[in-house]
C-alpha cells in the first residue's frame, strides 16, 4: 500500500496502538517503506495554565517524552522495520495532520475504540483525523 507510514501513539494506552501497529508492520512487511510513530504531548493550551508549573517544564517534559517514545519503538517495532520516532506539541490532530503532511505520509495507520457517549458530542481525534488528513487513512477498532 504505501512507502511512507504514519502511526500516532498514545504511549499511556496500549489500545490506541496494538493493532494499529500490527497492521501497520504487515504492509511494511508486504510492501516495503519506513514507518513514523508519533506521539503527542498536548500543550497547556491557554497561557495562565503555563504560568503554574516551574519555568522548563514543557522542555523537560518534551526531553522526557521524547525518551520514552525511542525506548517504545525500541520495546514494540520488529528490528526488520525502518523506524523514526516524533515528538509532536500541541493540539493531538493537528498535531498529526501537520506530521503527516510534513513527513509526506502514503497513509495514515491510527486505532480507535469503539465510540463512547462523550465522543459523538466532542468528536475523537482518530474521527477529525479521518476528516481532514489529505493521505488516507486507515483505521483499526479496538
Amino acid at each position: 500500500m504505501g512507502k511512507t507510514i504514519l502511526l500516532p501513539v498514545d504511549l499511556s494506552d496500549e489500545s490506541s496502538w496494538r493493532l494499529a501497529l500490527r497492521e501497520a508492520v504487515a504492509m511494511l512487511r508486504a510492501g516495503g517503506g519506513v514507518l513514523h510513530v508519533a506521539s503527542v504531548l498536548p500543550d497547556f493550551g491557554m497561557a495562565m495554565v503555563g504560568g503554574y508549573f516551574k519555568r522548563d517544564f514543557e522542555k523537560e517534559a518534551l526531553h522526557r517524552f521524547g525518551g520514552a517514545l525511542a525506548e517504545w519503538a525500541r520495546d514494540h517495532v520488529p528490528d526488520d522495520i525502518e523506524v523514526h520516532p516524533h515528538v509532536l506539541h500541541g493540539s493531538i490532530y493537528h498535531e498529526i495532520l501537520r506530521a503527516a503532511d510534513k513527513l509526506k505520509a502514503d497513509v495514515i495507520v491510527i486505532g480507535s475504540h469503539r465510540p463512547e457517549l462523550k465522543d459523538y458530542l466532542l468528536g475523537p481525534n482518530a474521527a477529525r483525523v479521518v476528516r481532514h488528513a489529505k493521505q488516507s487513512v486507515y483505521v483499526v477498532r479496538e
